[in-house]
């Protein structure tokens, strides 16, 4: 078979972008789109971060594997546009499902995923493979983690980070004094510390295909579909027998994978404790929706918020994110909320605590409360937003 790549070896690792899951723990807001294509503090898209990190450290060849809902992303990707990563040679691939499968090649979870794309990694000639999600909001430079990962010799770096939220949500690890790691628990009932797992994983491409395919194997799945979340098969697989190590990141680190945290991260962003917009010489990259600039109103009040390009304030904001074409009219009221796009805060509207999305509808009168701790904030989405509706339709 003809090597679909060109034979251009100049550079030897890829990013390869997990950004094709449902998303559920982010419904409804990933109802009728892709959990990377999920705005963020206004004017950009969760993968714009992760892409931006890619781009920042100077990595060139970026592959964003796809499955649900790809087309929103695939508008907003722009074949890499933005980031600069429109090369012939170099720069974004889009991965979708494998052909030829049940269920339009869907993967059956992020392991199946990840072995699907070794033998392209493999006739790219790719001898490190960087495998990153597209939920997590950070700042953070790969080179060094990838010069300790060859200087060490892993086949495997975990790049770590100790958290504040509850951290059976994530992958617990543990290390000794030289930084290998000892043990990996994949969102353990009883967790032993804080130090986690920040979904960036750096995999020498030959270990990762003989370990893939060893695992395959022993459970007689040529296929892969066993594999199911890498982090009950792969990684413990790793620890247990591979070169393992840990390289840790400092900073701010969020995983807005619930609703809970999503908005938590926009509380953060609006207290200057969360992600750096402004951060010199790190610039966090998007493909924008073009609008006006924002205009607020000699009668409005705005204060701690940021008002996206478009948005029309003529009543109070207070601590809110108000994204492109939100209309706050006169006598009404938005706090410690975040509002995605294109709706109308009508006249008697209070919203707090509020989580609006692209179109949503806004009813007159009170929407949400004081309280905004987990399940006490209210999402409004769009009235017309069916079982089968879409963004994928309008471009938003």
């Amino acid at each position: 078979m003809a090597d679909p790549f060109p034979q251009d070896r100049a550079h030897s690792t890829v990013a390869l972008v997990l950004a094709g899951g449902r998303g559920g723990r982010l419904s409804p807001l990933t109802d009728a789109r892709s959990k990377p294509a999920v705005p963020i503090a206004g004017q950009y898209r969760l993968i714009d971060v992760v892409l931006s990190n890619l781009a920042n450290s100077a990595l060139r060849d970026v592959w964003i594997v796809e499955q649900y809902r790809p087309f929103t992303l695939n508008q907003h990707l722009a074949g890499g546009r933005p980031w600069d990563l429109d090369g012939t040679r170099h720069g974004m691939r889009l991965l979708p499902p494998a052909e030829g499968r049940t269920e339009e090649g869907f993967a059956a979870g992020n392991g199946h995923a990840l072995h699907q794309q070794i033998p392209l990694l493999e006739s790219f000639g790719a001898d490190t493979v960087v495998v990153l999600s597209a939920d997590q909001l950070y700042q953070f430079d790969l080179r060094p983690a990838l010069e300790r990962h060859h200087s060490r010799g892993s086949e495997l770096t975990m790049v770590t980070t100790e958290t504040n939220d509850d951290p059976s949500r994530f992958g617990v690890v543990q290390v000794d004094g030289h930084d290998v790691v000892t043990r990996y628990d994949h969102k353990p009932d009883a967790p032993q510390g804080r130090l986690v797992a920040s979904e960036i994983f750096i995999y020498d491409v030959a270990a990762l295909a003989e370990v893939t395919r060893h695992l395959t194997a022993e459970r007689g799945d040529p296929d892969g579909d066993s594999l199911g979340d890498y982090g009950d098969s792969i990684l413990p697989h790793f620890v247990e027998h591979r070169r393992t190590h840990a390289y840790r990141m400092e900073g701010y680190w969020r995983d807005v994978g619930t609703i809970e945290a999503y908005y938590t991260a926009h509380m953060e962003l609006l207290d200057g404790t969360g992600l750096d917009l402004d951060r010199p010489g790190w610039p966090l990259v998007t493909n924008p929706k073009h609008a006006p600039p924002a205009w607020i109103d000699t009668q409005a009040t705005v204060s701690a918020s940021l008002v996206t390009s478009g948005g029309r304030i003529l009543g109070e904001v207070e601590h809110s994110v108000i994204g492109p074409g939100v209309v706050v009219e006169p006598g009404a009221r938005v706090s410690h909320s975040v509002l995605l796009g294109d709706c109308v805060i009508p006249a008697g509207a209070v919203l707090e605590s509020v989580i609006a999305d692209v179109g949503a509808a806004i009813p007159p009168g009170r929407s949400g409360g004081p309280r905004r701790g987990q399940g006490d904030i209210t999402v409004l989405v769009p009235a017309d937003r069916g079982p089968n509706s879409s963004d994928e339709t309008t471009g938003h």
